[in-house]
C-alpha cells in the first residue's frame, strides 16, 4: 500500500480508503461475518483510512467499525464519520441538519458508537441550506478545541460554500462522488481543492458497481438494493451505458486488469490529490481493488480513456430527487 497526507491536516492515510456503508444497508443482504472479514483484510493489506456515517443503518455501521478498530492499535487508523443527514429508521427519505446544536449532539453519539475518544476526520455529510456554513464549521472547530475531532471535512458542497468554510477553519477533505461515470468535479471542485490544499475523497469510484463486469443488459436488483431505484441503472440508461462499458472492458483486458482496477487507477492518475473511497463488500473484491494502487497508466493510455469517456458520456442521474437533497449547496 502507498500512503499520502490528508490535505494539510498532518494526518497520514493510505492511498485508498475503505467505505463501510454497504456493509450495513442499501445494497442488499450482507452478513456481519463477511463485513468483519473484509475489514480485517483491509487492515492486513495496509488500508488505514475507514469511512462511515451516523445515518448508515442508524449508527449500526459506526458500531461495526468500532468493534474492529478496538481489536487493533488505534493510532494506526484514520477514522472518518459524517453527520447532517437525518433519516427515520427503515426509510430513505431525509432532512438535512447543520445546526451547531446538532453538530455537537451527533459528534457525541458517533464517539459512543465508535467507542473512541476522538474522531480523526469529521464531515458534514450534506450542507444545510438553512444554516450559514460559518455556523456549522464554527461548531466543528469547537470540537477540535475540545479534542473530540482532529480535522474537518465537507461532502458534496459547491465552490462558494467550500471557500467560506475554509475561511472559518482549514478543511482537510472534500468528499464527493467522482468516477469515470461522474466527472462533474473536474470543472470547478478539483481545481479548487488543489488551490486550497484540500484532499479530494472520491466516493463511488466504481459508480456503485456500474464500472464492473457484472452489469449486463436486463440486469435486475433485489428490492433492498438501492440501485434498482437509481436513474443511472434504469433499463433504458443501462442499455445506453453498456455501449461505453463494453469499450472500457476491452481497454481493461488490453491492460491486463479488471474494469474496477482500471477505473480506480484512472482516478489516482489524475493531476490532483484524490483518494478513492472504494466500497467493497467482500474481501475478494477488496483485494482486487487494492491491486489498482500499483497499476500505472501512461499519459497515452489516459488520453485514450478520456477520449472514450468524452465521446460516450454515461446516461442517467446518479441519485433520485430525494437523494439529491443537500448536494451542491
Amino acid at each position: 500500500m502507498k500512503y499520502t497526507e490528508l490535505g494539510r491536516s498532518g494526518l497520514k492515510v493510505s492511498r485508498m480508503a475503505l467505505g463501510c456503508m454497504s456493509m450495513s444497508e442499501f445494497y442488499g443482504k450482507f452478513t456481519e461475518k463477511d463485513a468483519i472479514c473484509t475489514l480485517e483484510k483491509a487492515i492486513d493489506h495496509g488500508i488505514t483510512m475507514f469511512d462511515t456515517a451516523d445515518c448508515y443503518a442508524h449508527g449500526a455501521n459506526e458500531r461495526l467499525l468500532g468493534k474492529i478498530i478496538r481489536k487493533h492499535d488505534r493510532n494506526k487508523f484514520v477514522i472518518c464519520t459524517k453527520f447532517g443527514i437525518v433519516r427515520e429508521e427503515g426509510k430513505y427519505e431525509r432532512r438535512i441538519d447543520g445546526s451547531p446544536e446538532y453538530v455537537k449532539k451527533s459528534c457525541e453519539k458517533s464517539l459512543l458508537n465508535l467507542g473512541l475518544d476522538e474522531i480523526d476526520l469529521y464531515y458534514i455529510h450534506r450542507v444545510d441550506s438553512g444554516i450559514p456554513i460559518e455556523e456549522t464549521i464554527g461548531a466543528m472547530s469547537e470540537l477540535i478545541k475540545e479534542g473530540k475531532i482532529r480535522a474537518i471535512g465537507i461532502s458534496e458542497c459547491n465552490a462558494k460554500t467550500l471557500r467560506r468554510a475554509h475561511a472559518v477553519h482549514p478543511v482537510a477533505a472534500l468528499q464527493t462522488e467522482y468516477s469515470m461515470a461522474t466527472r462533474d468535479p473536474e470543472t470547478t471542485m478539483l481545481p479548487l481543492c488543489k488551490e486550497l490544499g484540500i484532499s479530494f475523497v472520491a466516493y463511488s469510484p466504481i459508480s456503485r458497481g456500474l464500472l464492473s463486469p457484472k452489469i449486463s443488459e436486463g440486469v435486475q436488483f433485489p428490492d433492498d438494493d438501492l440501485r434498482g431505484k437509481l436513474p443511472r441503472f434504469s433499463p433504458q440508461n443501462n442499455k445506453e451505458n453498456l455501449r461505453v462499458l463494453n469499450i472500457l472492458r476491452e481497454k481493461s483486458h488490453a491492460k491486463g486488469c479488471t474494469l474496477p482496477q482500471l477505473a480506480l487507477a484512472w482516478i489516482m492518475a489524475q493531476p490532483y490529490d484524490i483518494i478513492p473511497l472504494t466500497g467493497a463488500r467482500k474481501a475478494t473484491h477488496l483485494l482486487e481493488n487494492i491491486k489498482s494502487v500499483e497499476l500505472n497508466l501512461s499519459q497515452e493510455e489516459l488520453q485514450e480513456l478520456n477520449t472514450v469517456l468524452k465521446s460516450h458520456p454515461f446516461s442517467g442521474d446518479r441519485y433520485t430527487p430525494e437523494g439529491m437533497k443537500g448536494i451542491d449547496e
